[in-house]
């Protein structure tokens, strides 16, 4: 597995990460034994980086995560984030972004994960009732007491993230980004580049829509969070359905899979860029990583570009409520 580059403070990472948060919530059913066997599997491979977060389950993935390395850290690039506030019993209390939580949350995720330090440390949703120099100033305190390793941050504003970088170097940004979600190639990626900030897509398959593997909603277990989306719901669907055939046809054309195009195309985006998809299980994590071996064609990325434009996909990413909380 090749090596990149997230910014220019010595942060270095498999070319493609592993996503964590499925293994414990938000997609069906859960098999903590294969989740930690993909995780092993995922380190044998060469990818490193692996991302979690305290609000996955909540609390649990960290602590699955946990387990999974608790004899082989020296192997991981380890990734969690703070800042979406839940209950012990998964209720949703909002976004936090004062320093005290920031140092509260860090001590819990270290307690959770079995570690002594985390190399990148997200705050995972700008909190818009905090300034952002006050917690990424308590994140650099994290940095100075040796808890914590680089800085990044999640689906924020290029004006937040210049804000950030003045206080302390960020690392990575984290946001969703695929051949359905492009709206970063606008002004996020360039600001990145002008900073030298890593790029993080999360969702790189689209939640599993540009996989061509869910043919129907119905295809979803009755507590898949999907349900909720915007873009898996009715017309948008149908609609959605017609760029995934299109995907498909070009990845038969190769002879890959559509999810193994769809990271390649992502890869070849820049060597700033580290895709970290979700799964949890080995037979998808194998497919997954052959995409990085995957040579696509100047003709071949012109015709994805076209099927794939920006603003192609139907519907909002999230729900009008957590879409308040994007992009801040």
């Amino acid at each position: 597995m090749k090596l990149r580059k997230l910014g220019i403070q010595g942060l270095e990472v498999a070319e493609l990460g592993l996503g964590c948060m499925g293994m414990s919530e938000f997609y069906g059913s859960r098999d903590e034994q294969e989740a930690i066997a993909t995780i092993h599997h995922a380190l044998d491979l060469g990818v490193n980086f692996l991302d979690t977060a305290d609000m996955y389950g909540p609390f649990t993935n960290e602590q699955l995560v946990g387990r999974a390395i608790h004899d082989r850290r020296d192997r991981v690039v380890l990734a969690t984030k703070f800042g979406n506030v839940r209950s012990a019993e998964g209720g949703w209390l909002g976004i936090n972004g004062k320093p005290e939580y920031v140092r509260q949350s860090c001590d819990a995720s270290l307690q959770r994960l079995g570690v002594d330090v985390i190399d990148l440390y997200y705050q995972h949703r700008v909190d818009a009732t905090v300034p952002i120099e006050e917690t990424v100033g308590a994140m650099a305190e994290l940095v100075k007491q040796g808890k914590v390793r680089y800085l990044g941050l999640s689906e924020a504003a290029p004006a937040t993230i210049r804000r950030a970088q003045a206080i302390h170097p960020i690392s990575a940004l984290q946001t969703e980004y695929s051949l359905w979600s492009r709206d970063p190639e606008d002004e996020i990626l360039p600001t990145l580049r002008e900073l030298n900030i890593g790029f993080v897509p999360y969702s790189p398959l689209g939640r599993g829509f540009l996989t061509g593997a869910i043919a129907s909603p119905d295809d979803l277990a009755p507590d898949d969070f999907r349900h909720q989306s915007p873009r898996f719901q009715g017309n948008n669907f149908a609609k959605n359905m017609e760029l995934v055939d299109q995907v498909k046809a070009i990845a038969a054309e190769k002879g890959i899979t559509p999810g193994q195009l769809a990271l390649a195309w992502l890869l070849v985006q820049g060597d700033d860029i580290v895709p970290i998809p979700g799964t949890k299980r080995r037979t998808y994590l194998e497919e997954n990583v052959a995409a990085t071996t995957v040579t696509l064609t100047a003709e071949e990325l012109a015709r994805i570009n076209a099927v794939a434009p920006q603003g192609i996909a139907a519907g909002d990413r999230y729900p009008a409520q957590s879409m308040s909380s994007v992009n801040l």
